[in-house]
């Protein structure tokens, strides 16, 4: 109800254009920066990421036994995905689990990649 009445206002005002013209060379504006952004440094990672993890037995028989970052294991697993060719051919996102995987994945045959990552942090210390 109040927005009806200040539209209202600003119409008669006259300055209901000039608002709307405003915030959208604003919102242009804005997503240029971001553009420019991205191009530019690169950012830091986080370093919860960075911190090295230990895989458990089960994990380990895929990725190794040596402790490693979080995203040095996802990296191997996806490797152990590729080379294993476990991808799912109809649908991308589901991974097919084979005998090294099936104890990593809580014992499905089919997990969503989605699905993987979690599954995995529950075999990482």
């Amino acid at each position: 109800m109040a927005a009806k009445k200040g539209a209202k206002k600003a119409a008669k005002k006259g300055g209901a254009a000039k608002k709307g013209g405003a915030k959208k060379s604003a919102a242009k504006k804005g997503g240029a920066k971001k553009a420019a952004k991205k191009g530019g440094a690169k950012r830091t990672p986080n370093a919860a990421f960075m911190k090295p993890m230990q895989p458990d037995a089960a994990l380990s028989a895929v990725v190794g036994g040596n402790p490693m970052p979080r995203t040095e294991i996802t990296k191997k697993i996806w490797v152990y995905i590729k080379r294993n060719n476990l991808q799912d051919a109809k649908e991308r996102r589901m991974i097919n689990a084979d005998d090294k995987l099936k104890p990593v994945f809580g014992g499905k045959g089919k997990v969503s990649m989605f699905e993987m990552t979690k599954l995995v942090n529950k075999h990482i210390k």
